[in-house]
């Protein structure tokens, strides 16, 4: 390996090939060599030239270099000998680095390592003194020899920083971890913490009241879904709901948990109530209707006695389980089941005064 001192630039460096035996095997090279240029860029050569030529250190190149594939310390070696004695290799890489856009070469250059003789000149700038770019400009034209060709004023200046951030300047020393109690980081306390003293005592007497709470609460549970039927008959027969009678003008009826909405003329709407805003069937006596459209949807009656939900709102309307989006319509039959956010209603039909309807529809068309 060449020193800093006499640095040469990847590219100028001839990789001569040398005399190819005859017994080498045929059948294997290439698959090495399509192995090789597969995962290894010319830039991840450049970068790798040049890391080794900074620190003649592959370990370091390991740890320093970020590559365009993250190669492992053993794949790092094998490189760097193929590109060093496979003739190849070698000459494949290197047409393939003179290709490169100089542009691509200036910003490999740029992520060049810092050798041991560049930090140990950083080093000597104390830490309590504040250096401007003049300070790094001065040192670069001091040791043209020493710093990698393409560093700046800029680049040592943030490289100095990095060493006073991690205590390695001349003047700095790394301070030692405190004694006793007293811990620095998350990783000092999760050192000193006794995993043993974590884990929680099993309470059996605890266990077992909270058993027979449980038990309870299920009990209780299963006795009220028991009451449930029992209770419903009681508020059907309060308000009312559970009766089927119609009046004679009363063509149907939307019945809820609650309330029951009578249908009067053969076109109503049905939506949530507001100050501005006044519907025929305001949903929000029935349950939580903030879910629900001002104008949910219209429910209408044609001259053959079907009746019809047109969805005007943005939620979808639910009839018998199926989905009415926004802007269609559906047939309702007699103790259809209609849901809207949440709220279920039976549709029933006055069947008399339906019948009466489509008669004297009938005769019309006859007339």
């Amino acid at each position: 390996l060449k020193s800093a001192n006499s640095f040469t630039h990847p590219l100028t460096m001839v990789l001569a090939p040398s005399s190819m035996t005859k017994r080498m095997k045929k059948n294997k090279q290439p698959l090495q060599i399509t192995k090789d240029l597969g995962r290894w860029k010319p830039t991840d050569d450049l970068l790798l030239i040049n890391a080794v030529l900074q620190t003649t250190d592959l370990t370091s190149v390991h740890l320093g270099v970020k590559f365009s594939c993250r190669f492992t310390l053993r794949e790092i070696q094998e490189r760097w000998y193929a590109l060093l004695y496979d003739p190849v290799i070698s000459k494949l890489a290197w047409q393939s680095m003179r290709q490169l856009h100089p542009e691509a070469i200036a910003a490999i250059q740029s992520k060049a390592l810092f050798s041991q003789a560049e930090e140990a000149l950083l080093a000597k700038i104390t830490s309590s003194s504040q250096p401007k770019l003049e300070v790094f400009q001065d040192l670069l034209n001091k040791h043209p020899n020493v710093f990698y060709p393409s560093r700046t004023a800029k680049n040592l200046m943030v490289h100095w920083q990095l060493l006073k951030q991690y205590y390695l300047l001349e003047d700095q020393s790394v301070q030692p971890l405190p004694k006793g109690e007293q811990v620095l980081n998350f990783s000092d306390a999760e050192q000193v913490v006794d995993d043993a003293k974590l884990k929680d005592s099993r309470d059996e007497v605890l266990e077992h009241e909270l058993m027979i709470a449980d038990r309870h609460q299920k009990r209780e549970i299963r006795q009220l879904e028991q009451e449930l039927p029992r209770w419903q008959v009681l508020v059907d027969s309060i308000t009312g709901m559970n009766s089927p009678d119609f009046d004679n003008q009363t063509l149907a009826a939307l019945r809820g948990r609650m309330v029951r909405y009578l249908m009067r003329s053969r076109e109503i709407t049905l939506g949530r109530a507001t100050k501005d805003k006044q519907i025929d069937v305001d949903l929000s006596l029935e349950g939580p209707a903030w879910k629900i459209s001002r104008k949910q949807g219209i429910i209408k009656l044609k001259n053959n006695g079907d009746f019809f939900i047109a969805n005007e709102g943005r939620r979808p309307i639910y009839i018998d389980g199926r989905p009415v989006l926004s802007g269609n319509k559906w047939k309702l039959n007699n103790n259809s089941v209609m849901e809207i956010a949440g709220l279920r209603f039976v549709f029933l039909i006055n069947q008399e005064l339906i019948s009466l309807i489509k008669a004297e529809a009938a005769k019309m068309n006859q007339a």
